[in-house]
């Protein structure tokens, strides 16, 4: 549907629910709800994914360090749900991958009691990788892992995303169900009836658009305060917010494993293969401004490498080798005083006049988290059963069997599948007219026009920003120029121009 007519259907329906917020827990809250058979509508001030959902650490795990802290059952839940996402719901988009804990003499952690956690950590995980390796081992997983007074490396495996695709994917399967979503749509006001609210009022386009709704749910991330606050003025701070800063530098050879370095003993950071790039951080320090305003300082660059320098051969991560940088802000308890040590709690709260509130939590638990709103929404929305069961998300089935272009080469094949799945026969279909649409919108990356061109027509892409930063996987790989943005603008207006046709 258009947006114009989406807007349309916004202003003169009355929805079962109304979802603020279209990170990966509102776009999932709005998909199960969808497949339930409520009438659902879903909107975002931004983009879809355009805040602490496109800026996380791309990871799906248990959270190893929870084990310290004695979250067993946080543990427990999260090996769960990267199990279903890996093998039912996004086996395209969530990837398993080894990941090396390097030992070294000062560090913080003895090899025995490491081993001791790694067991117990992969018991719940139902994994039978939960070794020490020795350093000549590690070296052949990662070639670039400093071996100076290197005493051994636990191995155990978790799995890797690109979560910006995965929230896109959510967002898809709520409309491919029946939803009405709709980006760059910010509450200005919600909407009462009876002390009750009923709805809400949109800033569209420079226009306002009224909502009517049963009921609301706040999943506003980093927002929600804001939102509760139209909701109450006097409902006050729910959450902390922490800023989580991530760098990326070109890998120098073929990374097997990823790294899991420890700092001290509660903090770890990363080093992940991503896409040709490794990927580095992240940084955890209080953020007490607006949301809108954080930003990545040259001061949490130079930590997030020099804490990468800690495992990785300094060379390779050095400052000038930074191709790309970004920061997310994570939703924290507002009662959490220390953010480095506070469990990823999710913090659900109803409001003074009955909207419900929903953030914070983990990435890898987005679904129960979604599955769990649904659940205390019941009796306002007269749902029987909220059935818990995974399920595919679009694009997932036997996508190598796709009839694509033969003039494909396999790189750019598996690249498209990877995004795409079996979608990616649609990606594809305008290039049989036009065969420039195959061609690479930067000349160092797999990702080509009609990629571009697909996100505005299929994926609610309105500006080059979307399209770069959270459909394809140009700006990860450092490759976010003029020239494309020149070129994506040029994409996104021919669809704009095909669709007032």
């Amino acid at each position: 549907m258009s947006r114009p007519d989406t807007i349309d259907v916004l202003s003169r329906s009355r929805f079962d629910l109304l979802v603020v917020g279209g990170g990966i827990i509102g776009s999932a809250v709005a998909a199960h709800a969808a497949r339930l058979g409520l009438s659902v509508a879903l909107v975002d001030a931004g983009d879809f994914g355009g805040g602490t959902s496109s800026a996380s650490s791309k990871l799906v795990h248990g959270g190893l360090r929870y084990l310290r802290l004695g979250d067993v059952r946080l543990v427990r839940e999260a090996h769960h749900e990267r199990r279903a996402l890996t093998k039912i719901v996004a086996p395209r988009l969530v990837h398993r991958i080894p990941f090396l804990l390097p030992l070294y003499e000062d560090g913080p952690y003895r090899p025995a009691v490491v081993q001791s956690a790694i067991l117990f950590y992969s018991a719940l995980a139902r994994s039978r990788l939960n070794w020490l390796v020795q350093p000549a081992r590690a070296r052949e997983l990662v070639p670039s892992l400093r071996r100076e007074r290197l005493r051994a490396c636990a191995l155990y495996a978790d799995a890797w995303t690109n979560d910006a695709r995965l929230c896109l994917a959510n967002v898809r399967a709520a409309s491919e169900a029946g939803a009405y979503v709709l980006n760059r749509a910010e509450v200005v006001e919600l909407r009462k009836a009876g002390g009750r609210v009923v709805g809400a009022e949109l800033r569209v386009d420079g226009e306002l658009v009224s909502v009517e709704a049963r009921t609301v749910v706040n999943a506003a991330g980093p927002w929600v305060d804001r939102i509760r606050g139209l909701e109450n003025p006097a409902a006050g701070t729910s959450v902390l917010l922490t800023k989580g800063v991530h760098a990326l530098v070109p890998a120098a050879g073929p990374w097997r494993a990823a790294l899991t370095i420890p700092q001290d003993q509660v903090r770890v950071s990363f080093a992940v293969p991503f896409y040709g790039m490794l990927l580095l951080g992240t940084t955890d320090t209080p953020h007490e401004r607006e949301p809108s305003q954080v930003a990545v300082e040259p001061a949490d660059v130079e930590q997030v490498v020099s804490e990468a320098a800690v495992a990785v051969d300094p060379s390779l991560v050095a400052g000038e080798r930074v191709r790309a940088t970004f920061a997310g802000l994570r939703v924290l308890p507002a009662e959490a005083r220390e953010s480095v040590s506070v469990r990823r709690e999710t913090v659900i709260s109803w409001g003074s006049a009955g909207m419900l509130s929903v953030a914070g939590g983990k990435l890898t638990t987005y679904r129960r988290i979604a599955l769990g709103t649904l659940e205390r929404l019941r009796p306002e929305l007269g749902i029987h059963v909220v059935d818990r069961r995974p399920w595919p998300l679009p694009g997932v089935g036997d996508a190598a069997s796709s009839p694509l272009p033969g003039e494909l080469n396999p790189a750019l094949r598996d690249h498209l599948l990877h995004l795409y799945g079996t979608l990616t026969t649609q990606v594809l279909e305008p290039a049989r007219d036009d065969p420039t649409l195959l061609e690479p919108l930067h000349p160092e990356g797999p990702d080509i026009a009609a990629q571009a061109l697909y996100a505005a027509t299929h994926e609610w892409a309105l500006r080059a920003e979307d399209v770069v930063r959270r459909r394809t996987t140009i700006f990860y790989r450092g490759l976010a120029g003029d020239d494309v943005t020149r070129r994506v603008e040029e994409l996104i207006g021919r669809a704009a121009v095909a669709a007032a046709r």
